[in-house]
């Protein structure tokens, strides 16, 4: 028998398997996909039977070529690409090239190591046509969706919008709730708390919750006073103690979406980010003397069971390094939500005993702290309970009852690797002893105004929480959902939250009106469920695009009859143009409202202005950025179509424009140029010198004060946690 040919997705991964497998494999890697439908038309025939057109991905025709040579010399084709939906394409897409004539098997590999990869060499399987039919059906939707409403939007609204399926979902989630919080009207409430003293000398607080048999609520601040006066003068009494001992368990090893969830909490890491770089450390990872090694399992997965093998490892570790008190009598197993695929295991460290401190001198920063985070929460995830001493007193004053809460560690158990975050506060402050009949003398009454709060902006995390619980998208998009309405300039990132930018907004109100079974959350959820069923082999593709493709069908036709051109659309204000006197018209463009004098053309006044929640209209005055060298008028920031510039304020009569400096200088030796913002084609934000194109010097990084202590360049650049030099041959970087 001759060689085998192994294709595989990634070079990375390809490197990785080099050395594991001997000269009896040709390994070759597709780097992505290989075809896709066409970027310039629609690329499916809906009337027979949502055919899909797939052409060969550009620039990939030397891949597919090298394939076919390799593929005619080889004695068996193995196909290695990601165990999931986007993988097995991948597989159906290189099998259509190479395998005609020769039998395809098909391997999965959930862990990229010497053992991982041997047992997946001993038990190939076939393709997995149904997992591929799930895959076409969910592209197809998503190119429906996106092809038939995204053409609307620009004949409408503007060029260059878009709409996604599952995307339009997120972004109603977040324009849902910035409703609620527009709408939140806050309610004043008061706390009295007491601070009291024990006969022994020792202090505590308590808080006032009930008078009489009912709880308390203190509305304004004269009843907290009159409260305040009224038990100044009476007794305090200990009546009762409660001691409760609390086990608190640890969480199983990660899913996809958790794993996003603690990454965006504990290292501020972006859910796009997470993945990339968990890619890698599955992919495998140069560390050191054993080369290339795949640290962690699988990690696009929603399934928490882990391999019997894997929790003997941990199990073991635990004894041999914490010894036998963290070691619980049996092994934790958890429960899958009813929801979950189990395709794969939950994400954990191939070999628990490369420690994070074994492994920290030879991982980039950014790797390290989320295999650290991955490794702490496996092994956590078998070691005993934690165990807590609460306690609860109950303070008695006349017909007043306050309370105090405290808790005490006993055994810290999982906790000593890895800590949970917190969903109560019962953990107070600690409580000095205490004995039930005891008296009290009150040193302090704390009155303490307070508002009730609106629900919480998204952070992306909890985004993806919400995701996952209404059941929308699955392990391998919650990413791509929450990165692409950020990169499509619908939501925007304030202060770690999501706000829906006034493009979002309005986007959100015509998909509301128009297509509102595109963005209802159940029904969403309900065309996951069927995605899930055709992977399963319970329901046809093709009959379930139809069903789908008739509701929306009519969706559409209504939408291109009723939906008023918001370029054409002009409301009256109450606003005064200050150059003729003439009432100000409210208009919707690409980058949200602004007013227009009614005068025009023959006055072009136009300001900027920001639209209320109640419908009041703030104009946004342009910020002076400078001054005009050709007519001595005031240059003020602009919007265009790549990214932002200075105009002077006389426009038209004046046309001068100028790039919007950021303030700093071009660090490459000798160029005189400064730092300025611009956008890509693909819309893509980057910096650039002024210079441009005598100086080339372009970067993604964020410029940040402070000069080269290497190479004496004036400005130095901030990206993923790390400060640097981007001077030409200089390469310094901050530890």
């Amino acid at each position: 028998m001759g060689k085998s040919l192994l294709v595989v997705e990634s070079p990375t991964k390809m490197k990785t398997l080099s050395k594991f497998l001997g000269k009896d494999y040709v390994i070759k890697a597709t780097y992505g996909h290989i075809k896709d439908l066409p970027k310039s038309k629609l690329g499916v025939d809906i009337e027979k039977g949502f055919t899909p057109h797939f052409m060969t991905v550009k620039g990939k025709s030397k891949v597919v070529e090298e394939l076919k040579k390799v593929g005619k010399d080889v004695g068996e084709i193995l196909i290695g690409s990601d165990p999931d939906r986007e993988g097995e394409a991948i597989a159906f897409h290189v099998a259509d090239i190479v395998g005609k004539k020769k039998q395809v098997k098909r391997v999965l590999f959930h862990e990229i190591t010497k053992k991982g990869v041997r047992d997946a060499l001993k038990s190939p399987t076939v393709l997995d046509e149904a997992k591929y039919d799930a895959q076409k059906a969910r592209r197809i939707l998503d190119r429906l969706v996106g092809y038939k409403i995204s053409p609307l939007l620009w004949e409408k609204v503007s060029y260059g919008l878009s709409a996604g399926r599952v995307q339009s979902v997120a972004l109603r989630l977040v324009c849902d709730r910035e409703e609620e919080i527009e709408g939140f009207v806050k309610e004043e409430y008061w706390v009295v708390d007491v601070d009291l003293e024990l006969p022994s000398g020792d202090t505590f607080k308590a808080t006032l919750e009930k008078k009489g048999d009912e709880k308390i609520r203190i509305a304004a601040q004269d009843e907290a006073e009159a409260i305040k006066a009224e038990i100044e003068g009476n007794d305090f009494a200990i009546k009762k103690i409660e001691i409760k001992e609390r086990h608190v368990p640890p969480q199983p090893a990660f899913i996809t979406s958790r794993l996003q969830q603690e990454a965006s909490r504990k290292l501020k890491f972006s859910p796009k980010r997470t993945m990339m770089l968990a890619q890698k450390l599955y992919e495998g990872v140069d560390v050191g003397e054993d080369g290339l090694t795949g640290l962690i399992t699988y990690m696009r997965t929603d399934s928490v069971r882990v391999s019997t093998e894997a929790v003997k490892d941990a199990r073991q570790f635990i004894s041999e390094n914490f010894g036998k008190p963290y070691l619980p009598k049996a092994p934790h197993v958890f429960k899958n939500r009813k929801t979950a695929q189990d395709a794969h295991e939950a994400i954990r460290p191939t070999y628990v005993s490369l420690t994070p401190e074994k492994l920290k001198p030879v991982l980039e920063k950014d790797l390290f702290a989320l295999y650290d985070l991955i490794w702490k929460r496996f092994v956590a995830s078998q070691m005993a309970h934690e165990k807590l001493k609460t306690k609860t007193v109950d303070v008695e004053s006349g017909e007043y009852l306050f309370v105090a809460r405290g808790s005490e560690v006993t055994f810290d158990g999982f906790t000593r690797i890895y800590q949970e975050e917190r969903e109560d506060e019962e953990a107070g402050a600690f409580l000095p002893p205490i004995k039930e009949g005891e008296k009290a003398r009150l040193n302090n009454t704390i009155l303490n105004q307070r508002f009730t709060l609106p629900p919480p902006r998204y952070s992306e995390a909890s985004l993806i929480r919400t995701l996952e619980t209404k059941g929308i998208g699955r392990p391998s998009t919650y990413a791509t959902i929450v990165s692409t309405v950020q990169d499509r300039d619908y939501v925007k990132k304030d202060k770690g939250r999501l706000v829906p930018t006034s493009l979002g907004t309005m986007v959100n109100r015509l998909l509301k009106e128009f297509f509102p079974l595109i963005v209802d959350v159940d029904f969403t959820a309900k065309m996951e469920d069927r995605l899930d069923l055709i992977e399963d082999g319970k329901k046809n593709w093709v009959k379930s695009l139809g069903k789908f493709y008739e509701v929306f069908e009519e969706a559409l036709t209504a939408a291109q009859q009723g939906m008023k051109s918001l370029k054409k659309e002009e409301k009256e204000t109450d606003i005064v143009c200050d150059l003729c006197g003439k009432k100000m018209l409210l208009r919707w463009g690409k980058n949200g409202e602004y007013i227009v004098c009614s005068g025009k053309p023959a006055c072009k006044n136009k300001k900027n202005v920001r639209v209320e929640s109640d419908g009041t209209i703030a104009v946004i005055e342009a910020e002076v950025k400078g001054i005009c060298e050709r007519c001595g008028g005031n240059l003020i920031e602009k919007r265009g179509r790549f990214g932002r510039f200075l105009a002077c304020s006389n426009y038209p009569e004046c046309k001068y424009t100028a790039p919007y400096h950021l303030g700093f200088a071009c660090p490459e030796e000798g160029c005189t140029g400064k730092l300025v913002e611009k956008t890509s084609k693909k819309k893509k934000k980057f910096i650039s010198c002024s210079r441009y194109p005598d100086c080339s010097f372009a970067t993604n990084a964020e410029p940040v004060e402070g000069r080269c202590p290497s190479c004496g360049a004036p400005t130095l650049f901030s990206y993923r946690k790390k400060t640097s030099c981007l001077r030409k041959g200089c390469g310094w970087t901050s530890e």
